[in-house]
């Protein structure tokens, strides 16, 4: 997980939530509330995906758009803004997005889990979707 001043107070929910479902959490920042900029902590993040250490990230921050255009920037990284469940699910299934990033400023905490539980638990449906995500890093139609 990695968020911004902005995220910070809902990742630590998330955090916390998960933690206590039974994940293993890695935290790249933000530590505080204290103002620091985004692309920090996301990069970091993104980088442990792209590497394969991680299978899979949240990132947060006011709008969600900073930090998945940050993380977006990586190969191999999909991080899909969503705001509803239903935009999780359909990244997960359509896409294969391996990150989310979350609006902090724009959904509530009782909005935000739902959201990370269909993150976790929404599988990739492949098919006539494999060809399309594979052109997404190859960059070419």
């Amino acid at each position: 997980m990695a968020s911004d001043h902005a995220g910070y107070a809902m990742k630590e929910m998330l955090k916390k939530y998960l933690e206590g479902k039974g994940y293993e959490v890695k935290d790249f920042g933000t530590f505080s509330a204290e103002a620091v900029d985004y692309p920090d902590m996301v990069h970091p993040l993104a980088e442990s995906i792209e590497k394969g250490e991680y299978r899979r990230g949240i990132i947060l921050c006011g709008s969600g758009n900073g930090v998945s255009m940050t993380a977006n920037k990586h190969p191999w990284v999909r991080a899909a803004l969503c705001w509803k469940e239903e935009l999780v699910i359909m990244a997960r299934q359509h896409n294969d997005a391996n990150v989310l990033a979350l609006p902090a400023r724009y959904i509530t905490e009782d909005e935000a889990i739902p959201m990370v539980e269909a993150f976790l638990h929404t599988a990739f449906e492949g098919g006539r979707h494999e060809k399309r995500v594979a052109k997404i890093n190859s960059g070419k139609a």
